[in-house]
């Protein structure tokens, strides 16, 4: 069962194809710890685009459990963890847990299919 309700992830998912959709937007190959301030700098061209700004305001709206959760989610449905060790990838994602989760988040050319996947993986979607 996902603490989170699935319009708000919805929602994340409309936001990231959005914003990588845009010709502009061009991002690296993730290298170990995204945490780090590549992705801030990586975002620094984008700091002003509305998209990119309704995308972090919902993440920072919700408790660091829920977005630790889409974090997880982003996990589970690119394959790393199994809803199977859903504890596990929770557990993972509250360890890593950054207040920049936002940025981790969109920095993934392909988060929109990895937070849908997710949830498929909890019968919901978008559709």
């Amino acid at each position: 069962m996902l603490d989170i309700n699935p319009d708000i992830v919805c929602r994340l998912i409309e936001l990231a194809r959005e914003f990588h959709a845009q010709e502009e937007v061009v991002m690296p190959e993730i290298k170990g710890n995204p945490s780090g301030d590549w992705a801030t700098q990586t975002l620094a061209n984008h700091i002003e685009d509305m998209t990119f700004q309704e995308f972090r305001s919902i993440i920072r709206d919700l408790e660091p459990g829920q977005q630790q959760l889409v974090v997880a989610l982003l996990w589970v449905g690119r394959g790393d963890f199994t809803i199977d060790e859903w504890e596990d990838v929770l557990k993972q994602a509250q360890d890593d847990w950054t207040p920049r989760t936002a940025e981790y988040l969109i920095v993934h050319p392909l988060l929109a299919y990895y937070l849908a996947e997710g949830l498929d993986q909890f019968g919901y979607n978008c559709d």
